[in-house]
């Protein structure tokens, strides 16, 4: 029953993530988010058909490790101060939102694993969904800045490659799903992840974190 406690964290990882892109796109000129009404933290109006519904389903019933992500927020590049490179601002904010509620999770985790007040198995379910929660928020951040469309690393490759370049880049976008799906269901991403992810848990480790 380990998914009741991990699909809430997972979809309020995601929701966060998301958000954050509209908020700092909100910040830069861009309202398109805002007046869609997905500047909020209801996760509704963030749901994907596959990404939030049918992924996670998927990974449950092929036991595969727990993992989602929301509809991406709108943002017009046209409406922003200064497009390339607020774009690749806010296409930053998304993996970083991950990585500051990593953070959130290990100091919530030493903080429940010294109070006196929690005990037993009630503690220990705290816990577990806080190291779950350490482990998600860090592969969503790696995994986002995949340089494959239309994950934010490829909005990150697109806005610093020179522009004759970026034109052939870009012409990856229309297989980006396919590809994506490719390297979740053999496991390949696990590489782009595991290392960086690996880092920053022996990072909370050494300061007494985790």
């Amino acid at each position: 029953m380990e998914w009741i406690v991990q699909l809430p964290i997972l979809f309020f990882a995601v929701v966060v993530h998301e958000l954050a892109h509209g908020i700092v796109a909100y910040f830069k000129g861009d309202d398109t988010a805002e007046r869609m009404g997905r500047l909020t933290l209801n996760p509704i109006p963030h749901i994907d058909p596959f990404g939030t519904v049918m992924l996670p389903l998927f990974c449950y019933l092929a036991h595969l490790p727990m993992f989602a992500w929301a509809k991406p927020v709108p943002v017009s590049a046209h409406r922003l101060n200064h497009p390339r490179r607020d774009l690749l601002q806010v296409a930053l904010v998304g993996p970083g939102s991950n990585l500051t509620m990593a953070l959130t999770a290990a100091v919530l985790f030493k903080l429940v694993s010294l109070a006196a007040a929690f005990g037993g198995a009630f503690q220990q379910t705290l816990l577990d969904a806080l190291i779950f929660a350490v482990n998600i928020n860090l592969f969503l951040a790696f995994f986002n800045l995949l340089p494959i469309h239309p994950l934010d690393g490829s909005q990150v490759l697109s806005n610093l490659l020179p522009e004759p370049w970026r034109g052939r880049y870009e012409r990856h976008i229309p297989y980006g799903m396919f590809i994506l799906m490719f390297l979740i269901m053999t496991r390949l991403v696990n590489s782009w992840v595991v290392v960086p992810s690996r880092f920053i848990l022996e990072a909370f480790s050494r300061i007494g974190l985790l």
